[in-house]
């Protein structure tokens, strides 16, 4: 403990004290007069030392201290609690303009308790509170914004939706009424495509979310495809085998339409005479950023008598150009045992692996 030779030592020392705090700090007897400042304090609020030592807190400023939420702090709050951390006062200061204070209060009583001083510091948050506005409003704006958005992006999924169906509808008539069966069958080729454009669109939109749980997504796609095309005259059977995982909207549009590709295909060809336990598989594998999809049948196979689609065909075209659209590429293996297509997105790395064991 330092041994002072006199008050004015100690005196001399606690204004040293006071004067290297750098925010604006004040220390106040149990009237709230001032007794000292720190030089941040003077500097500030632009107040004279000689003028502010002695004198009453509220009557600095020609009177403008006079805040009613300074009183609270000083007069009700600090004499029940004996210190107050990050009270926020709001107020036109003089030389200053409108800011926002946080104080910081403690009352210090000494032995005797009939004597005690109040510790005040300022810190001024204005510029900070700004920027918290700020931030709020934009986050508002950015809701407001992503909210628009989604009612956009509802109505142009129902005009979408409402479009295909009307296309759809006009190629079922126009497959009704012409009397060339291969026109007839193009047509009717043509409608189950559009159909199967809609019904991706459909998962997509009830979904809702840009990240698509790809387990979820292609049983209830395959579900809806064996409701509205699988027969009682030879049942198939669609099941769904994929790793826990998300992906894209945009990848997810891809690979749906492929699998609805595929999986009309097989149902249309695979199976031309009533063949028990007739099945249709579809996998989805994940490693990393790699994946692959396959979409098998135990059906007859591709036969040269043309009882499957042919592979120049329009279905491999369109999933040919949707694979080139995943950065994936499709190679087909069938015989008498049945027909699997798959569709493989592979690394560079995996890429050389694979070329080096072939």
């Amino acid at each position: 403990m330092i041994d002072f030779q006199n008050i004015e030592d100690a005196q001399t020392l606690a204004q040293a004290i006071v004067n290297t705090i750098p925010e604006p700090f004040i220390v106040l007897d149990d009237q709230f007069r001032v007794l000292a400042a720190s030089r941040s304090f003077y500097g500030t609020f632009k107040f004279d030392p000689e003028y502010t030592r002695g004198r009453l807190l509220y009557a600095l400023g020609d009177g403008q201290w006079d805040i009613p939420a300074l009183r609270v702090l000083l007069e009700t709050i600090i004499p029940e609690h004996a210190s107050m951390e990050g009270f926020e006062v709001a107020h036109d200061f003089p030389d200053l303009g409108r800011r926002i204070m946080l104080l910081n209060a403690r009352q210090v009583t000494y032995g005797d308790r009939s004597r005690s001083t109040i510790l005040l510091a300022f810190t001024d948050v204005t510029d900070r509170r700004k920027i918290e506005w700020e931030k709020e409003e934009l986050l508002k704006q950015t809701e407001q914004l992503l909210h628009q958005k989604e009612i956009l992006l509802q109505e142009m999924q129902h005009r979408v939706a409402n479009s295909l169906q009307i296309i759809a509808s006009i190629l079922l008539l126009k497959a009704r009424a012409v009397t060339s069966e291969e026109t007839r069958r193009d047509l009717r080729d043509a409608h189950q495509r559009v159909m199967s454009v809609a019904e991706v669109q459909r998962h997509l939109h009830v979904s809702g979310i840009d990240q698509i749980e790809v387990g979820s997504y292609l049983t209830k796609l395959c579900d809806s495809l064996a409701s509205s095309m699988i027969g009682e005259s030879q049942p198939i059977a669609i099941n769904v085998i994929a790793d826990e995982g998300r992906i894209g909207s945009d990848k997810a549009v891809g690979l749906g339409l492929i699998v609805t590709e595929l999986v009309i295909n097989a149902i249309k060809y695979a199976f031309p005479v009533v063949k028990p336990d007739a099945v249709i598989l579809v996998t989805y594998e994940i490693r990393g950023p790699d994946w692959k999809l396959i979409v098998s049948d135990s059906g007859i196979g591709k036969q040269a008598d043309g009882a499957a689609e042919p592979s120049g065909g329009l279905g491999t075209a369109i999933i040919q150009a949707l694979a080139k659209q995943l950065d994936a590429r499709v190679d087909m293996v069938s015989n008498s045992s049945g027909t699997s297509v798959s569709v493989t997105r592979a690394t560079l790395r995996q890429r050389h692996s694979i070329d080096g064991q072939s």
